[in-house]
C-alpha cells in the first residue's frame, strides 16, 4: 500500500538552529575528508616512495567515489527514509576510514579512498533532502548558505589541523581521527535528528534509473545543476592543484599553505553569509543572475593570468575572488535545482550531487595531468570551468 509521509514542522527556533548544524556537520564529511590530507601529500609520497602524482590519484578517486555514492542513495532515501540510509554510509565511512590509515601501499590508500567517500556521501545527500523536506525554495537557499558557513570552516581549520597532526602524530592518525567523528555523529544523529521522511511503499529501488533520467531529463533542474556543478568544479581544481602550485612552484612550506586555504575558505563563506543577507530581500534566481557575470569575468582575468605566467600574487588575488563569489552562486543554484523535486528530493539530491562530482573527478584528473605539461594547469582550469558555467546558465535559459 503506498505510503505518504508529511515532513515535521521544526517550531522550535533552538532545536531549528540544533538541527541545520548537524545537517552542516553531515556535508562537512566530505571536505573534511579532502582537506586535512592536503598538506600530508608529501609525507605520504615520502613514506610510499613515491610522487605527488600518485598521491593525487587518491584524491581523484575519492571525487569518483562521490559521484558513485550518490547515486547509490537516492531513490534509497526516498523509500527507506532519511535516517536508516545515513546509518549504512556513515558505517561505511568509519571502516574505510580505519583501513585507509593502514593501508600498506598507494595503491591500495587510492582503492580505499574510493569506498570512504561512498560513506562520506551519505551525509551529503541526506542533508540536501532533508533541506527539502522542511523548507520552501526561498528558505532553503538561506540553509543552504548556513551550510556552506559550516563546511568552509572545514577548510580554513581542516588543512591547519593536518599539518599539525601529521608532524606530530603522522599522516595516518588524520584517517583515526575522522573515523572518530563518523561514530560521534551516529550517535548524535540517532538521539538529535528526527526522520523527515518515513518509508514510502510507492518508491521502487527497480525504478532508480527511470527516476534518476526523469529528474535528469527536468530542464529547470538541469540548467541549475549544471551550473552549479560546472562552477564548483572550479574549486575541486583549486583542491587538487594548489599543493603542487604553492607548495612545490611558489615554495610555501605546509603550514603557511594551510594559511593561503584558510583565507580563501573566509572568502567563500562570508559570501555565502551575505548570500545569506540578500535573501532576505532577493529571489535566488535574481542574485545568481548577478553574481555569474562576476564570475565570468574573475574567470576570464584567471586565464589572462595563467597564459602571462603569473607571480603568486597573480593567481591568488583572482582566486580568492573566484572561490568567493562561489558563495554567492553554489546555494542558489541548487536551491534552484531541487525547487520543484519535492517527491523526488532524496534523487533529485543525488543525481545533482553525483554530476557535482563526475566533473569534479575528471577536472582532478585533468589538473593532474595537465601539470605535466604547464605548471599553470590549475589556473588554466579554473578560468575555463567558471566561463563554462556562466555559458551553461546562458544557453539552457527557458524561454519566457
Amino acid at each position: 500500500m503506498a505510503h505518504s509521509f508529511e515532513p515535521r514542522p521544526v517550531s522550535d527556533n533552538a532545536r531549528f538552529d540544533f538541527i541545520v548544524v548537524i545537517l552542516a556537520l553531515l556535508t562537512a564529511f566530505a571536505p573534511l575528508s579532502i582537506d586535512m590530507y592536503l598538506p600530508a601529500f608529501s609525507a605520504i609520497a615520502s613514506d610510499y616512495v613515491t610522487d605527488t602524482h600518485h598521491v593525487e590519484l587518491s584524491l581523484t578517486s575519492f571525487f569518483f567515489g562521490l559521484f558513485i555514492g550518490q547515486l547509490l542513495y537516492g531513490t534509497a532515501t526516498d523509500k527507506f527514509g532519511r535516517k536508516n540510509p545515513l546509518y549504512i554510509g556513515l558505517a561505511i565511512y568509519v571502516v574505510t576510514s580505519v583501513a585507509c590509515a593502514y593501508a600498506p601501499d598507494i595503491q591500495w590508500l587510492i582503492v580505499l579512498r574510493f569506498f570512504q567517500a561512498i560513506g562520506a556521501c551519505a551525509g551529503i545527500v541526506i542533508a540536501r533532502a532533508v533541506v527539502r523536506d522542511l523548507y520552501t525554495p526561498q528558505a532553503s537557499a538561506r540553509v543552504f548558505s548556513f551550510l556552506i558557513l559550516v563546511m568552509g570552516v572545514a577548510p580554513i581549520l581542516a588543512p591547519l589541523f593536518g599539518a599539525y597532526i601529521t608532524e606530530w602524530m603522522g599522516w595516518r592518525a588524520l584517517f583515526l581521527i575522522v573515523a572518530a567523528l563518523g561514530v560521534a555523529s551516529a550517535v548524535t544523529i540517532h538521539f538529535v535528528l528526527p526522520e523527515t521522511r518515513g518509508r514510502r511503499y510507492d518508491v521502487r529501488m527497480r525504478h532508480t534509473g527511470t527516476t534518476y533520467w526523469a529528474v535528469f531529463r527536468d530542464p529547470s533542474f538541469l540548467r541549475y545543476s549544471l551550473t552549479g556543478a560546472i562552477a564548483q568544479s572550479g574549486l575541486f581544481a583549486y583542491i587538487t592543484g594548489s599543493p603542487k602550485m604553492f607548495i612545490e612552484i611558489f615554495g610555501l612550506d605546509p603550514t603557511h599553505y594551510s594559511w593561503l586555504f584558510g583565507v580563501n575558505a573566509i572568502g567563500i563563506i562570508g559570501f555565502s553569509q551575505l548570500n545569506g543577507w540578500l535573501l532576505k530581500y532577493h529571489s535566488s534566481r535574481k542574485i545568481l543572475n548577478v553574481s555569474l557575470p562576476i564570475l565570468a569575468i574573475v574567470s576570464t582575468i584567471m586565464c589572462v593570468m595563467a597564459y602571462i605566467h603569473a607571480s603568486f600574487w597573480g593567481i591568488l588575488l583572482p582566486l580568492f575572488a573566484y572561490i568567493s563569489t562561489l558563495g554567492l552562486v553554489f546555494p542558489n543554484a541548487m536551491a534552484g535545482a531541487l525547487a520543484e523535486q519535492q517527491e523526488r528530493a532524496g534523487s533529485a539530491s543525488a543525481v545533482t550531487g553525483s554530476l557535482q562530482f563526475l566533473i569534479a573527478g575528471l577536472v582532478s584528473a585533468g589538473v593532474s595531468q595537465a601539470g605535466s605539461f604547464t605548471d599553470y594547469a590549475m589556473a588554466w582550469v579554473i578560468g575555463v570551468a567558471g566561463l563554462l558555467a556562466v555559458i551553461a546558465y546562458r544557453v539552457m535559459r527557458r524561454p519566457e
